[in-house]
Formats: structure tokens, C-alpha cells, sequence
């Protein structure tokens, strides 16, 4: 089965949306600020944006406060062709934990991830289908350790059980990571070293210990 270019099925969509007298509205999910600013930066032309920041795997608490206060700040100072809206999720890290029950020791981009893409993706649609937007997306796509396909299948899967539009993305493509980075230094923003939850920073502490280890071995 050949895969599904969603990329191309963006640029399709907002090739038709150009004709349009009016933008649509879009409730994008956002995990942090860097990974949004060049998404924010790409759709402000066509969409009128709510970021939607609802991320209850982050841990601990306080990295959560954090991101979704850089993610304000981002907001307030990027120059983008409408104005950007703020919806602050609340922190419901139980709900992760749950969903990760028997799936600690899963590797980064696994079973886990999934079920975590799932929880942001369908609180996402369902506050969009209560609130009249006309599609519901995520930024989630414009990270190289992200899958990508995976996302886009959940979001189709979300639009036919609430009925809402979900705009089909893979923003890594055409240089948007490498733009996500550009504008994170250019708004100086704090960009974090762990995908946000505790089994994410485990990993990221546990690889870093082997490359010092690794340097240790070198110099000697």
C-alpha cells in the first residue's frame, strides 16, 4: 500500500482555501513553542488560529508552566498575518499516567507515544467540534521524532467519530524543522532537551550519561 503524501494533501487544501473570502477557523493543538512558530508561521495565511496548549504528559508540573508560558510569549511577539488566540489546557497528568500502565518501559516512539498522541489529538477535537472551529490539527508533525503517519491516522480516525475537519500535515517537510529552529533563536526561545514526560527525560538522562562516559573513555 503506497503511502499517503501529507504533505502534498496540505498544500492541496490550502490551495483551495486561497479562494475563499474568508479563513476558516483552526484549533491547533501545540506541544511548545519552538515546534509551533513555524507552523504559526505557514497557516497564519490561510487559517484563523487558536493554539490549543494541552499537554498532560510534560512533567513535572513546573516544565509544563514553562513551555505554555513561552508559548504566550511567542504569540504576543511574532508579526503574522492575523491575530493568534490562546486556549491553556489543564494539567491533567494523571490521565497520562494512566494511559502509560503497563507501557513504561516502552522505547521513545512506540506503543506509548501513540496513546499519547491519541489523548492530545482527541481533547483537541472534541473541544473544536464544541466550539465550532472548522478544523482541528496539531504541530506535532514538524518533529523529526514524531511519527508522522501515525499522527495523521488518529486525526482521521478523530474526524469521522466527532465529525470536525482534521487538517492533514507532515511539517517537517520543506525545511519546517530547520525553520522551527531559525525562529526559536531568533525569539530566543527555550527549547527543551526531552520531549516533555518523565519517561522522555529518563531517556534523554540515561543518553547523556553514556556519551560522557564515552568522552571519559576518549580522553584518557
Amino acid at each position: 500500500m503506497n503511502k499517503i503524501n501529507y504533505d502534498k494533501k496540505l498544500k492541496s487544501l490550502l490551495s483551495s482555501l486561497e479562494k475563499e473570502k474568508s479563513k476558516p477557523s483552526l484549533l491547533l493543538h501545540s506541544c511548545c513553542a519552538p515546534c509551533s512558530s513555524y507552523v504559526l508561521e505557514y497557516l497564519s495565511e490561510y487559517f484563523v488560529i487558536t493554539i490549543y496548549y494541552y499537554n498532560p504528559n510534560i512533567s513535572p508540573e513546573s516544565e509544563f508552566i514553562k513551555r505554555a508560558e513561552e508559548q504566550k510569549r511567542l504569540i504576543g511577539e511574532m508579526h503574522l498575518d492575523s491575530e493568534i488566540y490562546f486556549i491553556n489546557g489543564i494539567y491533567e497528568n494523571r490521565a497520562f499516567e494512566k494511559l502509560s500502565e503497563n507501557h513504561e518501559n516502552f522505547p521513545e516512539g512506540g506503543e506509548r507515544c501513540f496513546r499519547c498522541y491519541r489523548l492530545r489529538l482527541e481533547k483537541t477535537a472534541m473541544l473544536a467540534k464544541e466550539r465550532n472551529f472548522s478544523y482541528f490539527g496539531t504541530t506535532l508533525s514538524v518533529s523529526p521524532y514524531k511519527n508522522a503517519e501515525k499522527l495523521n491516522s488518529i486525526g482521521k480516525e478523530l474526524s469521522n467519530k466527532y465529525n470536525i475537519n482534521y487538517l492533514y500535515s507532515d511539517f517537517k517537510k520543506n525545511n519546517g524543522y530547520k525553520r522551527s529552529i531559525e525562529l526559536s533563536k531568533i525569539y530566543s526561545l527555550y527549547r527543551q532537551d526531552y520531549c516533555g514526560c518523565v519517561y522522555s527525560k529518563k531517556a534523554r538522562e540515561i543518553k547523556l550519561s553514556e556519551k560522557n562516559i564515552n568522552n571519559r573513555k576518549v580522553s584518557k
